[in-house]
This record gives structure tokens, sequence and C-alpha cells, in this order.
């Protein structure tokens, strides 16, 4: 369909108040006009319920369906990208966790080597790569024996692939700083994380270039009054974008109200979401190595640590909006502001010229908004039986 205008019952466009009654015309791709109220025609689809969102973006998933993004084969590449938008996710970062470099760098070319042949479905940005450079008193789920200093060429072996695009580090390893600016240089977007850095070290790294902070509370020095570490850093310096993990296991709601409202307009929703992310309570595979997902909560290594999540993110956006978020608020921490910080600000938005990347949010039986239907790039990816619209 070349063009057609949608009329939602609520709209999560930026640089409005709230969501509210409104429309978008899509033409080839792209969003051609956005207003508010009724539209000035007679609407192609009419959503009655919930709220049309940008499409969401993931700055960190590790896979999800069954499949870990750094060593699955092709057909589990194809899984991941057409079936994130059943979760309202349509641009993402494969994100590989520590591994000895050589690896990385096999991992990164072999991705490279699948993105011309990969189905309709959610975008590809680039890759994230958590680690190697990582503190050992930090590490969390991380293998310690992997673990390394960023050396230049290390760096240089990363970076020949073209395909890394956000690196986290801990910036007081020898040889941080130095890395932070290599890559800043090259384009690429520094996070500090699984860290043990007092927040001196972390303005430092803001200072050489590193914009955001890997998954804040977690595998990280913290907020203590006198001591202050990265998370603290994180709330405090306006450079600095933090990203949450919002299942309400691996951060309290009480520490997830406190994020919003020290870092307002700058946090990340993100779902560190593993294999085990969209599957039954079992055994699946982190970095090649196992990893069980209970019942209920986020999957462990055997020793109790917390590996990833199972989150959704249009999941995540609904947890903020239960915790008192504004609606906007929360929906532009999953798609405008990181798409922003990535470099990308044709996506995240509902606006005159934007990649026409939406996806439409309703609540299910148990009041978790739920994805209902996705588009990207103007095309349906996604969509739930009996939806409710009318045409």
């Amino acid at each position: 369909m070349t063009s057609y205008l949608i009329a939602a019952h609520a709209l999560a466009a930026a640089g409005r108040p709230g969501p509210g009654p409104g429309w978008v015309r899509v033409a080839d791709g792209v969003i051609a006009e956005v207003g508010s109220g009724d539209p000035p025609a007679r609407p192609d689809l009419r959503l009655d319920i919930g709220m049309l969102a940008p499409g969401l973006v993931d700055l960190q998933v590790n896979g999800f369906f069954g499949h870990d993004l750094a060593d699955a084969d092709e057909a589990g590449w194809h899984t991941v990208v057409s079936r994130l938008p059943e979760t309202g996710v349509t641009a993402f970062l494969p994100t590989f966790i520590t591994a000895p470099v050589r690896t990385q760098e096999a991992a990164l070319r072999r991705a490279k080597g699948l993105l011309p042949r990969l189905p309709a479905g959610a975008r590809v940005l680039g890759i994230h790569l958590e680690g190697p450079f990582l503190s050992e008193r930090r590490r969390g789920a991380h293998n310690a024996a992997w673990l390394t200093d960023p050396t230049p060429d290390a760096l240089a072996v990363l970076l020949d692939t073209g395909m890394v695009r956000l690196v986290t580090l801990a910036p007081e390893r020898p040889g941080g700083l130095d890395a932070v600016r290599t890559l800043a240089e090259h384009g690429v977007l520094v996070s500090v994380g699984h860290s043990d850095a007092t927040a001196e070290q972390v303005a430092q790294a803001a200072d050489a270039g590193a914009r955001k902070v890997t998954h804040l509370f977690n595998a990280q020095s913290g907020v203590h009054h006198r001591e202050p570490g990265v998370a603290a850093q994180a709330l405090a310096d306006p450079r600095l974008h933090p990203g949450l993990i919002l299942d309400l296991h691996h951060v309290s709601a009480a520490a997830a109200r406190l994020a919003f409202n020290a870092a307002a307009g700058r946090l990340v929703l993100v779902t560190d979401a593993a294999a085990a992310a969209g599957m039954p309570p079992g055994r699946y595979e982190l970095g090649g190595e196992p990893i069980e997902l209970p019942a209920d909560g986020p999957p462990l290594r055997a020793d109790g640590t917390i590996a990833g999540s199972a989150l959704r993110l249009d999941a995540a956006v609904g947890n903020a909006i239960a915790l008192g978020v504004d609606p906007q608020t929360a929906v532009d921490a999953a798609s405008r502001v990181p798409a922003d910080l990535i470099g990308r600000p044709d996506l995240g938005r509902i606006e005159p010229g934007a990649a026409a990347d939406l996806t439409w949010l309703v609540p299910d039986d148990a009041g978790a908004l739920r994805a209902r239907r996705t588009w990207v790039a103007g095309e349906p990816v996604w969509s739930m039986p009996d939806e409710g619209t009318t045409r």
C-alpha cells in the first residue's frame, strides 16, 4: 500500500503533552502527516483502543525465542528479526557478551554476512559488544577467563569488521579512557557498564566521549552518599543516558522511580533479553554457557547470578506507566531517546519525515501492555489475531 491513513484512539507522538486522539498518514514507507483529533479523511484503519506509538528501539538484545545471537545460525537470526515486532520492537542492537576478541571478530563477520539475507522485520542497527573489556569485580554472568584490557590492537580487530555500533566497557581498566576516545572517534557509542569505577572515573569517561551507562544499578558501583560510583554518576551527569531493565526483578519499583525522576529525558529502557525470552521455563544458553529460566523471574546461571532477562520491551513500557511514569515519557524511553542516542533521528518518533515504524500497544486481559500490530517502513510485519480494529 503506497499511502494510507490511520486514526488512533491515542497517539504517542513526541512533542505532544501526552497521548490523545490523533491520526497519521503514511506514504512510501515514511510518515507524511500527523495530526490531532479527527483525521481529515476517512481512515484506512481505525484503532479504537490502546495507543499508536513509534516502533520501539532496543539497544540490548542478546537473543530471543530460543536463539543466542552471538552464535545463532541463519535460521535463528531469521526467527529473532521476524518475531521481535511481536514485542513492538522495530529496530535493535544484537548484543554479544564477553568472549575472546577473535571469537567476537568471527561473530561480527558472520553477522555482517547474514544481514543482506534477513527477512522483513526489526531493523538491525549494528552490534552491541558487552565486553570483554569489563571489571572482574562486576562481571555478573560474564566469563572471567575472557575478560581483558581494551588494547589498541584488540579495538582495531573489532572495529575493522564495520559492525560495532555500541561497546560496553569498564573505563577503570588499563587503557580504558584511551579506548573510549578511540571508539568515540570511530562513531561508536560507548557505555560504562560492568564497572567498579568511581563517579570521578565515570565523569572522565564522559569527558572522553562515553554517553551511556549499561543496565543501571546492575553489575556496577552504586549510589553511596560518600563514595558515589557508576550509578550515582549516571543519574547526576546530564551527558549520560542510563539503560534500565524494567522487569521489576533487576531493579525495584522504588529504584526505577528514582531513575525516571533523576534522569528525566535521558533514561533508555532496554530488555537485555537472553535466548530464554519468549520461551517456556527451561535451560538455554547465554554466551555459550547454560542459563536456567525459572517459572517466575529472569534467567539465572547455576550459581544464581542473573543472566540477562526474559523481558519484552512493550511490557517494560507498560511497567513504567504502571509505576506512575507519564505514558509519553515511558514511550520515549523505549523509542525516541535510544534512537537519538544511537544516531538514528529518523526512528523512534511519529512526525513527518520519520520512517513509518509504528506499533499499536494495547493492555491485555492482565493489564500488561502488548503490541497488537507493528509496521516497519509502512509495511505490516506483525498482527495479532482478532485485533478489534475497524476499517
